[in-house]
């Protein structure tokens, strides 16, 4: 996930069928991150302002699901910006 409005705030999100988002991942700032409530299997990284990669750490059938981005003005509203989703399937074991 990238971003070039300067944002120190970025999450990771996913969204199960029927379900409501669940962060993942989260920083606030570059060399900063945090789990969020479901991080099992998944590992972030943060170098730089702009980039906030989200890896799984091995597939699972269990992280089919569409992730989201987001990177959060910290100034004013603390709008969130989201990108549009990805979603995975993963098969098999």
């Amino acid at each position: 996930c990238a971003q070039d409005m300067n944002h120190e705030y970025m999450s990771w999100y996913r969204q199960d069928p029927g379900m409501g988002l669940r962060l993942i991942h989260y920083s606030v700032g570059a060399g900063i991150t945090d789990q969020g409530e479901v991080p099992n299997g998944y590992n972030v990284s943060r170098s730089t302002t702009e980039d906030f990669p989200l890896r799984l750490l091995s597939a699972a059938p269990s992280q089919t699901s569409v992730y989201f981005c987001a990177s959060i003005a910290r100034q004013g509203s603390y709008e969130q910006y989201f990108g549009p989703g990805t979603r995975l399937t993963v098969t098999g074991e």
